[in-house]
């Protein structure tokens, strides 16, 4: 196993507070007061009063690429997934399948499949069941449920092998993914996947209606706050991610949204998928996001279990050592996405990986 260092040259970095008030996963900075209100300090003027609401499903939002609607069920709830599928230019070389992560959906990885295509792959980027345009249910969320419903989709489509690449929470979802699907899963790219710990060491287990009065308390600023935990180097192209949260909250499906939140932390929390990396048989890139410092649910940790929690560097030299067939390659002075951060240099990284000839 070979690690190789990439330098990502990253300008000037950000720091601030941060608000560890929102459920919907983590925060990054670990000299964060946990005691930090979830209204995020004092108000400020918000920059989209004047926007239209969204509903549930973010029916006027707009994504990169067209989409299509598969018909399924979760926990035997009628259920709608929304997906892109977007063609490879010229000879297509294979197929790759994207997974999000759980403060996104997939439409931020409108540079990758840019770049993915035009290397000649075909490129399947849905929203998982619980986010993005696909459909809320009020249900338990199940990793294997969603890596079911998304096996289900590919056989739709008559793909019978991908490649994968995973980011944050949608990691998770790619390593049960690959575990089921072993045969249906040609390469795997982890791309600073949440669950390369056992949170529920350390994380007390949270009561739902806790977790919803949490996340009904959030605010424009505090959202944004902990979004600007993820980069390092916050950009105003970022700020796209806050709008559509807030313009969602000026809506009256808020309420569904912010439970579906609560439902898809709990699957997070109780779902660890840690010793699913032993068994991982195919080739696996570890991309990792080496100013990353994600704790998933580190509000509700111990002081001193937090101290020991969410250091990337660290984490991704471990899932290397314990993979079979994983080759690491840390992107410094980069977050928790590096695929947003520095486009270019994620798609020739990936890139390269799916264009060697398996070992």
């Amino acid at each position: 196993m070979k690690t190789i260092r990439v330098l990502a040259t990253v300008a000037t970095l950000f720091t601030a507070s941060v608000l560890i008030g929102l459920l919907t996963s983590c925060a990054s900075n670990p000299s964060v007061n946990s005691a930090t209100s979830a209204n995020g300090g004092s108000p400020t003027a918000s920059l989209y009063a004047n926007a239209a609401p969204l509903d549930l499903r973010l029916s006027a939002w707009p994504y990169p690429y067209p989409t299509k609607e598969f018909k399924t069920s979760l926990q035997g709830v009628p259920a709608s997934m929304i997906y892109m599928d977007v063609a490879a230019q010229g000879k297509q070389k294979g197929v790759v399948l994207l997974f999000h992560g759980k403060n996104f959906s997939s439409d931020y990885w409108a540079p990758t499949i840019a770049g993915l295509t035009q290397a000649g792959y075909r490129v399947i980027a849905p929203d998982q069941i619980g986010f993005g345009k696909s459909s809320k249910p009020n249900v338990q969320y199940h990793f294997d449920d969603l890596a079911l419903n998304t096996r289900a989709l590919l056989k739709s489509l008559g793909i019978q092998r991908v490649s994968v690449i995973a980011n944050s929470m949608g990691g998770m979802v790619g390593v049960r993914f690959a575990r089921l699907y072993p045969q249906t899963v040609q390469k795997l790219v982890l791309e600073n996947p949440l669950g390369l710990e056992d949170y529920s060491k350390d994380i007390p287990p949270q009561q739902n209606d806790n977790l919803l009065k949490l996340e009904m308390a959030q605010t424009e600023t505090s959202y944004r706050r902990f979004l600007q935990s993820y980069f390092p180097n916050w950009q105003p192209a970022y700020e796209k991610f806050v709008e559509v949260y807030v313009r969602v909250q000026k809506g009256p499906d808020y309420p569904a949204y912010a439970m579906t939140s609560v439902l898809t932390y709990q699957m997070i929390a109780e779902k660890p998928v840690v010793n699913d990396l032993p068994e991982l048989k195919m080739p696996v890139l570890l991309v990792i996001g080496q100013k990353d410092r994600t704790v998933f649910g580190r509000r509700f940790a111990p002081p001193e279990a937090v101290k020991s929690l969410g250091n990337f560097p660290e984490l991704g030299k471990k899932a290397q050592a314990i993979i079979p067939n994983a080759k690491l390659v840390p992107i410094d002075n980069v977050g928790h996405v590096p695929h947003v951060e520095v486009p270019d240099l994620f798609v020739t990284t990936v890139v390269q990986f799916l264009n060697q000839a398996k070992n």
